[in-house]
């Protein structure tokens, strides 16, 4: 993995290195996001093993879940899944060097140099006890959210998360239209309508042995959400 030797003085900075971040790491994958088309929703494996046979995809995300002692829970709970794509990983990590490099010490070079605390911590928050489709979330309008709010829930590490599918319009009429799954990050759990991160889905329901795989779009561009959160406790953990 490239190492970023960019420094930054403030968030204005940070900011301009988003953006270059976004523009530099946009792949080839925008294929696989725009539509899925109709398939077989049912996989004959394991969620582990349906994330393994789609390397370019998920590889780094793989690796994440060994490094963090997972693999039992991707092979045997039955969990609902919205996986994050190596994309988001990789933007993640590219914001941590950036930060690392600022302050003067040493950027990691591969996922092994992540405490493996850290990397459970953040891949349980897209983890949900229970196998849970589209179907099985209400409605969320992020313009009328006292109206249709989605509803929270806890992830695997009792991070509260936001969960709601929003209903799209067609030929002017609302709420008849297609209809996407979101995973919301709310900063401060009392006030989603104030402080919150959406992560749209670009397919839902993929029916593996053990669970439900929802995966999250190339429009979720961070693993874990928040960036700087994931810094953090990088350091903490590295008790730097």
């Amino acid at each position: 993995m490239n190492t970023l030797r960019k420094i930054y003085n403030n968030r204005c900075w940070i900011t301009g290195i988003f953006l270059v971040i976004l523009l530099a790491t946009s792949c080839k994958k925008d294929d696989y996001y725009l539509d899925t088309g109709t398939i077989d929703p049912h996989y004959k494996g394991t969620i582990l093993d349906y994330l393994k046979e789609k390397p370019f995809y998920f590889d780094s995300l793989v690796t994440i879940i060994q490094l963090a002692g997972m693999n039992d829970v991707f092979t045997k709970d039955t969990v609902t899944f919205f996986a994050p794509t190596d994309h988001s990983i990789q933007n993640t990590v590219e914001i941590l060097n950036v930060n690392l490099y600022a302050l003067g010490k040493d950027t990691i070079k591969t996922l092994e140099d992540v405490p493996p605390e850290v990397w459970k911590k953040y891949l349980s928050i897209y983890l949900f006890k229970g196998a849970n489709e589209l179907k099985d979330y209400p409605q969320i309008d992020f313009d009328l959210l006292r109206t249709y709010p989605g509803q929270n829930y806890l992830s695997y590490n009792n991070t509260v998360m936001n969960i709601g599918v929003v209903y799209g319009n067609a030929n002017d009429v609302k709420y008849v239209g297609y209809r996407q799954l979101h995973l919301t990050y709310i900063d401060k759990p009392a006030q989603i309508m104030k402080a919150y991160t959406k992560a749209p889905v670009a397919s839902s329901n993929i029916k593996p042995l053990n669970g439900v795989i929802h995966v999250l779009s190339d429009m979720h561009f961070f693993f874990g959400f928040s960036p700087f959160d994931f810094v953090n406790d990088y350091q903490i953990y590295k008790g730097e």
